[in-house]
């Protein structure tokens, strides 16, 4: 069984290859991604698949690159930095090829080899700002 740093470098690497099918295979069915910036939590796979298919239909050249990866028993912590390019449909928002660039952490809660829980920080006044999307 993979420990949480092997599951989180497998979870970068399909990130960054934008495939959400190979993404979603890392979480266990029932998996919650709370994304503090944007409010209330992700709840299952089918609600994750569809959020994962989102992003990178907006920034289809997507990249995060791990400046740190920490492994505390079943936890995992990758500081990271990234960025792409707004080039699909975000919600109401229009794509403009506007680039962004960002820094951010995720706390990885890995059992069996899957991640049960998974909590990240962005600045979401940066990341929107450079966007052109408004902040509300």
């Amino acid at each position: 069984m993979k420990s949480p740093k092997e599951v989180v470098q497998g979870w970068v690497a399909a990130y960054n290859a934008c495939d959400p099918h190979a993404l979603i295979e890392l979480y266990h069915d029932d998996a919650e991604n709370h994304q503090v910036a944007f409010g209330a939590p992700l709840h299952g796979r089918e609600d994750l698949l569809e959020s994962f298919i989102a992003f990178f239909t907006a920034f289809p050249d997507n990249y995060t690159h791990p400046l740190n990866i920490f492994e505390d028993g079943e936890w995992a912590i990758v500081e990271w930095k990234g960025g792409g390019t707004f080039l699909g449909q975000l919600g109401d928002n229009a794509p403009n090829s506007k680039r962004f660039t960002l820094q951010g952490c995720g706390f990885f809660h890995v059992i069996n080899g899957k991640i049960k829980f998974l909590r990240g920080y962005i600045d979401k006044h940066t990341w929107l700002s450079q966007l052109g999307i408004p902040v509300v």
